[in-house]
């Protein structure tokens, strides 16, 4: 049986920007990764658009907040030491009322604690950089917004990995893990490790059950549907275009991403998932799974904590093109139904409820001990925070 100083679980972004941080610290040390799938990131982490985002959106005192920013600029610094393409086109944070105008000072003021470049702008200014956003409001321009090819970065991170020597077992899902023996029995094989790291996405509250029995984290995966731009149109928006967030909503609401190859999405919506991996109609449906998750949805639903009915009813239109149309209109002058076209992009959002307290985990969750450590929750800017979110792993571990 091989032993390893580390293992890491999980070859998403996470995983892999976890074992580079770790191997660049302790060169000599034993590292390998383990991966359900036959090829890295092939869920959340091949499945985003890309966007770094600025962390405009986090308050101060949130983990999102602390790894969203330097994350960003780590994976921008990343990308250009590597020649993967990468580009910053700007963000435009709009407001689409007049109460929403209101909220543009709570972003403003995580702007300023975070360090983060934002600017207020009126209509007229707002329609320099997007001419058909709907600016009637004014809103906010974060120029430091940027999107990467996710793919390239990807592979880079692997190819850096194999050079300094890390092992990968593709296709090995973990069976079971004895604590006391440090042993990991993985379907094919079986391995030994001194310190074992979860970054297992959609599957980390399982993979986190195995150290921890009594876990109060349930995950309720919600599905992101995205329509893009024809190329015709694509024109129609020269960066991103995002909402105003709805401070009595837990999430942000459909939006527009112009991609680094110049392809616009509109989405994504936030409907529940059948299952960590329903990314299709029945592709992923799982009988158990759908149980608990119908069940924690319920309890959400009665207790109507953080809003969470209002939320409900909110995506409920998002079902139907035409619904998703309607909520792109409200940001984009001009749009319709002609403009869009149907694509096979969809996300799967790994969603913590906290089933003690009755509520959606809103930030990412790290638990650690002696032998192990989990990266919990690990939900959008996880992309973008990667490269920070690793740095403070392995300033743990140290």
């Amino acid at each position: 049986m091989k032993h390893f100083d580390y293992v890491i679980a999980g070859a998403g972004i996470i995983g892999l920007t976890i074992a580079f941080e770790l191997i660049k610290k302790k060169p000599n040390a034993k590292i390998s990764i383990i991966e359900k799938e036959n090829s890295v990131g092939e869920h959340a982490s091949g499945r985003n658009s890309g966007v770094l985002h600025t962390g405009i959106y986090y308050p101060p005192d949130t983990l999102k907040s602390k790894f969203c920013k330097n994350g960003s600029e780590k994976m921008y610094q990343f990308a250009i030491e590597n020649n993967i393409d990468v580009k910053r086109n700007g963000k435009v944070i709009v407001a689409t009322s007049e109460a929403q105008k209101n909220n543009l000072k709570h972003l403003l003021y995580n702007a300023e604690s975070n360090n983060i470049s934002a600017v207020s702008l009126d209509s007229e200014e707002i329609s320099k950089i997007e001419p058909n956003a709907f600016a009637a409001f004014g809103g906010i321009f974060c120029k430091d917004t940027a999107v990467i090819n996710s793919k390239q970065t990807l592979d880079v991170l692997v190819k850096e990995l194999l050079k300094r020597k890390i092992t990968f077992f593709m296709g090995s899902e973990v069976e079971n893990i004895e604590q006391t023996s440090k042993t990991i029995n993985l379907k094919n094989n079986k391995i030994g490790y001194g310190h074992f790291i979860n970054a297992t996405g959609a599957y980390a509250d399982n993979i986190y059950k195995l150290f921890n029995v009594s876990s109060k984290y349930k995950l309720i995966p919600f599905k992101g549907i995205y329509f893009k731009l024809k190329k015709e149109h694509s024109s129609l928006v020269n960066g991103s275009i995002y909402p105003v967030p709805d401070a009595e909503l837990p999430f942000l609401g459909i939006h527009f991403t112009k991609n680094i190859f110049d392809e616009v999405y509109v989405g994504p919506t936030a409907i529940p998932a059948l299952g960590r991996e329903n990314y299709g109609f029945f592709q992923g449906l799982n009988l158990v799974e759908m149980i608990s998750i119908f069940g924690n949805l319920s309890l959400l639903y009665l207790k109507d904590q953080q809003n969470f009915r209002n939320l409900v009813h909110q995506e409920m239109p998002h079902l139907t093109t035409f619904g998703v149309i309607n909520s792109a209109r409200k940001l984009l002058n001009g749009l319709q139904y002609k403009c869009l076209e149907k694509t096979p992009k969809v996300g799967i959002r790994p969603q913590l409820v906290n089933v003690r307290e009755k509520k959606l985990e809103m930030d990412f969750i790290i638990e650690n001990d002696e032998n192990s450590t989990h990266i919990l929750n690990s939900i959008s800017p996880a992309w973008t925070s990667s490269f920070a979110v690793a740095e403070h792993i392995v300033n743990i571990l140290d």
